[in-house]
């Protein structure tokens, strides 16, 4: 490998440590900070849907305004620089629509940047996406020493040490946005042709559809996971430890990615990723008490979050052509994390408080049965050009 792509390899593997660092703060953490302000389960569910929701439409606007003048790196600094002030001012709301306005603002700023990364990297690595993992691994790596440092802090100090982390955490995202490298822009690119003949493809159609529901199976996990082991006696501390063993387990998914990719198919690891994906949810909500079985729980995040993104990363990446690639990727995000994570996080917010904990759990494992079955009907990628 030469130099100077190992140098831009590092660059991504920088971003990727930095970006995750704050996402591992952000994702235990935030639901414990809201509920600290004595707001109800509704309330934390509308205030961290912001996020998904703001992720349906605003990673494909800001792709589409990279793509339109092939201005990816000027889109990522700004958006990036914009997100440090936004996240400055948690430090000073503590109202429903205060905290509303600012993590909405936030969020449009925040979403913008890992699609435009995602696509920088899977261009990079051109016909070898399994190289993918070992450099998203340093995400993963960062997640489990933020979750584990910042629950000890958490612990120590209460849920308020939160914000002043994340300003300067946000701070540094945009700091190592600076240097992700970006292929030489070839001009503006047309909005319709190739990319909407891709969307109306049946195997894209169901990909999608499986990507939504899995994010759906995972929103009473991101809302309440955290806020549940506590109440079932877990300290803080301990939380984030199982939260970090969750994302050890996608370490060891990623940094085995290339022979996976070479023993099973795209269709076979998603297949699989929804199957466990559906038993974990079910063991977390069914037996939280028991220690093992939350940690059996935990581990099987290597499927139903490393596999699955890794096999839907490089499907997506697969059935776009290559001038599209980022709005495909922000595509991917706003159907998945966006619009999935969305409905899962207020379906979880409304059924928490209505009918408990085993019972948004179990939606959640019923959505990632719908995902396998969507799959399983409509995802054939090998017979794309017929369909």
């Amino acid at each position: 490998m030469l130099a100077g792509e190992r140098a831009a390899r590092r660059r991504l593997a920088v971003f990727y440590f930095v970006y995750f660092t704050l996402l591992g703060s952000y994702a235990p953490y935030f639901g414990l900070y809201l509920k600290s302000l004595g707001f109800s389960a509704w309330h934390i569910g509308v205030l961290l849907s912001l996020v998904p929701l703001v992720r349906i439409v605003m990673p494909v606007l800001w792709a589409a305004a990279a793509e339109a003048g092939g201005r990816h790196r000027q889109v990522l600094r700004v958006s990036t620089w914009g997100a440090v002030g936004s996240a400055a001012a948690l430090n000073f709301v503590q109202s429903f629509w205060g905290l509303f306005a600012v993590l909405l603002l936030l969020n449009v700023l925040w979403c913008a940047a890992l699609p435009l990364v995602e696509s920088a990297t899977l261009s990079r690595l051109r016909e070898r996406p399994g190289d993918y993992g070992r450099i998203r691994v340093w995400g993963s790596v960062s997640f489990v020493l933020a979750v584990v440092c910042l629950g000890a802090l958490v612990e120590r100090w209460g849920p308020g040490v939160l914000c002043p982390a994340l300003a300067l955490l946000f701070a540094a995202n945009a700091l190592a946005a600076w240097g992700v490298p970006f292929d030489a822009p070839t001009g503006p690119v047309a909005a319709t042709g190739p990319w909407l003949q891709a969307l109306r493809r049946r195997d894209v159609v169901a990909l999608l559809a499986g990507c939504f529901l899995m994010a759906v199976a995972h929103g009473p996990y991101y809302t309440f996971f955290s806020i549940y082991l506590v109440e079932q006696g877990y300290s803080k501390a301990t939380v984030g430890l199982l939260w970090g063993l969750a994302v050890v387990a996608e370490v060891g998914v990623f940094l085995w990615l290339p022979q996976l990719m070479r023993r099973f198919s795209l269709r076979a690891l998603l297949v699989g990723s929804f199957l466990l994906a559906a038993l974990r949810f079910i063991v977390i909500g069914a037996w939280p008490g028991l220690i093992l079985l939350t940690v059996l729980a935990q581990l099987l995040h290597a499927a139903s979050f490393g596999a699955h993104h890794a096999a839907a990363l490089a499907a997506i990446h697969a059935a776009f052509p290559g001038p599209h690639r980022a709005r495909a990727q922000a595509l991917y995000s706003g159907i998945g994390f966006g619009a999935g994570g969305a409905v899962g996080g207020l379906l979880s917010g409304w059924l928490w408080g209505s009918a408990g904990a085993l019972a948004t759990f179990c939606l959640g494992a019923l959505a990632a049965l719908c995902g396998l079955l969507v799959i399983l009907v409509g995802f054939h990628p090998a017979r794309a050009q017929r369909l």
